[in-house]
C-alpha cells in the first residue's frame, strides 16, 4: 500500500537556528584557544535581544559580544526595520562554571571510572537509508536542498531581492507499495520578504519566483508531475519574521537537525555543546556507524542507538535495527554486536577518531547536522603560550593557521573494514 511522508527544515535566519548559530560560534571561539572547553552554551533571541547563558571551563578568551554580532551579521540580520539586527541588538551573558560533581565524572583520571566518562546519560540514535545520495531521507534531503538554495539566492542578491532571512520548508514525498519514493506529493515554502506592491501581488511574484528559482533547481524534474501540490507562503504574507516575529531557543530543532521524523531521537540538543557531552558526540558517531555499515551493504535502511551513563565511559548497549532490509545472514543484534567491535564507542575514542576538539561547529548548526558533505579549510588557532623567567610569568598570544576537516562523521572511511568484517568484499 502507498503512503505519504512528511519532513521540514528551516533556514539559518529561522528565530532557533540563530540561536543555534550563536551558540555554536561561541563554542568555536573557546576551542579555538582552548581545545579542552567545557561548554554548555544556551542562547535566547527575541525582539532587540539576544541572552546568553550557560556553563563554561575553559582557558580562552573570547569577547561574546563580537562573536554575537558578527554571528548575527553573517546571517543576515543588518536592518534595523527587522527589529532584529547584528549592530543595535542587546545582548545579555550569565556564563558561569561547569559543575564540579559533573567535571569529575567526565574528566580522564578523575571519578569512579578513570577514563573519560560520557558528560550525560542518554541515548543516542543514528539513521542512513539509500534513498538519496547523502544517505538521507528524502522528504528531509529536499527540504534543506531548497533552503540553502533559498538563502543562496539571497546573499547573491540578483534576483529576488526582496527576500528576508526567515524561511520554511516542507516536502511530502509519496511511496509506492514497495516502500520507495516515487513522486513529490507536497511543496511548503514560507520565505520571509520585503514589503512590495498589493498583497496578491507579493504572493504571486514570490510563488512564481520560488517555484521557477529554487525549486525546480534543487528537485529532480522526474519527481515532480502536474499533481505535485504547491504552497507557497500560504498565510498570504510574511514580513514580520526572524526573533522579531518569534522568539528562538537553541536546541529547539533537533529533529530538523537530524533525520525529519525517520528513524528516532533521543532528545538531546546538539549546539552550544562541547563534545564531551555524549548528546552530541555519540550522536555523531552512531550517523557514522549507519551509513557506513549501509553503504557497505550491509543493510538498505539503518537505524543506530547507543546509551550511556553518565561518568561511565563504556557505552551501555547498542542497538541496530535493519527494519527488515539487511542483506547479510545475521540478525540485527549481531549485526549490533560486530559493529560494536568494529566502532569504539567510548567517547573519548570517539572525540579522536572524528576529530571532535577541532572548531568545527558553526557549520552545523543550519542545515541539518547530518547528512552533509565532508570538506575541509584552513582555520586559525588563538592561543597563549606561557613563558616563566625567573620571577616573571609571561603570558604571550599567539595563532596559527591549521587545516581542519569538518563532518567527519560523514566519511565513508570504515567501508572497506565493514566489507571484511561482515564478509561483502
Amino acid at each position: 500500500m502507498s503512503f505519504l511522508f512528511t519532513s521540514e527544515s528551516v533556514s539559518e535566519g529561522h528565530p532557533d537556528k540563530v540561536a543555534d548559530q550563536i551558540s555554536d560560534a561561541i563554542l568555536d571561539a573557546m576551542l579555538c584557544q582552548d581545545p579542552k572547553s567545557r561548554v554548555a552554551c544556551e542562547t535566547l533571541v527575541t525582539t532587540g535581544l539576544a541572552v546568553i547563558a550557560g556553563e563554561v571551563t575553559t582557558k580562552a578568551y573570547v569577547d561574546i559580544q563580537e562573536i554575537v554580532r558578527k554571528t548575527i551579521k553573517k546571517i543576515g540580520y543588518t536592518k534595523a526595520e527587522y527589529m532584529f539586527d547584528a549592530d543595535s541588538c542587546g545582548i545579555i551573558t550569565t556564563l558561569h562554571q561547569q559543575s564540579p560533581d559533573i567535571a569529575q565524572g567526565v574528566n580522564e583520571g578523575e571519578g569512579i571510572d578513570k577514563e573519560q566518562g560520557a558528560g550525560d546519560q542518554g541515548m543516542m540514535f543514528g539513521y542512513a537509508s539509500r534513498e538519496t545520495p547523502e544517505y538521507m531521507p528524502m522528504a528531509l534531503a529536499f527540504s534543506h536542498r531548497i533552503l540553502k538554495k533559498l538563502a543562496e539566492v539571497r546573499k547573491e542578491g540578483k534576483i529576488m531581492t526582496y527576500l528576508r532571512p526567515d524561511s520554511k520548508s516542507q516536502v511530502t514525498i509519496e511511496y509506492n507499495d514497495e516502500g520507495k519514493p516515487s513522486r513529490v506529493h507536497t511543496i511548503v515554502v514560507s520565505t520571509q520578504h520585503d514589503e512590495f506592491g498589493s498583497d496578491n501581488q507579493m504572493l504571486e511574484t514570490i510563488a512564481n519566483d520560488v517555484k521557477k528559482h529554487v525549486i525546480s533547481e534543487v528537485i529532480p524534474a522526474s519527481l515532480l508531475d502536474d499533481k505535485t501540490i504547491y504552497h507557497i507562503n500560504p498565510t498570504g504574507k510574511f514580513v514580520i519574521g526572524g526573533p522579531h516575529g518569534d522568539s528562538g531557543l537553541t536546541g529547539r530543532k533537533i529533529i530538523v537537525d537530524t533525520y525529519g521524523g525517520k528513524g528516532a531521537h533521543g532528545g538531546g540538543a546538539f549546539s552550544g555543546k562541547d563534545p564531551s557531552k555524549v548528546d552530541r558526540s555519540a550522536a555523531y558517531a552512531a550517523r557514522h556507524v549507519a551509513k557506513n555499515l549501509v553503504a557497505a551493504g550491509v543493510a538498505d535502511e539503518i537505524l543506530v542507538q547507543v546509551a550511556y551513563a553518565i561518568g561511565v565511559s563504556k557505552p551501555i548497549s547498542i542497538n541496530i535495527n535493519t527494519y527488515g532490509t539487511a542483506r547479510v545472514k545475521m540478525t540485527d543484534g549481531q549485526i549490533a554486536e560486530k559493529a560494536g567491535d568494529l566502532f569504539d564507542m567510548r567517547p573519548k575514542a570517539i572525540v579522536d577518531r572524528l576529530g571532535l576538539m577541532n572548531p568545527i561547529y558553526q557549520e552545523t548548526a543550519s542545515y541539518g547536522h547530518v547528512g552533509r558533505e565532508p570538506f575541509s579549510k584552513e582555520v586559525v588557532l588563538n592561543y597563549v603560550e606561557v613563558q616563566n623567567t625567573g620571577d616573571t610569568v609571561t603570558e604571550i598570544r599567539k595563532s596559527q593557521k591549521k587545516m581542519l576537516e569538518f563532518f567527519t562523521w560523514e566519511k565513508l572511511d570504515y567501508v572497506d573494514s565493514v566489507k571484511r568484517a561482515f564478509g561483502l568484499d
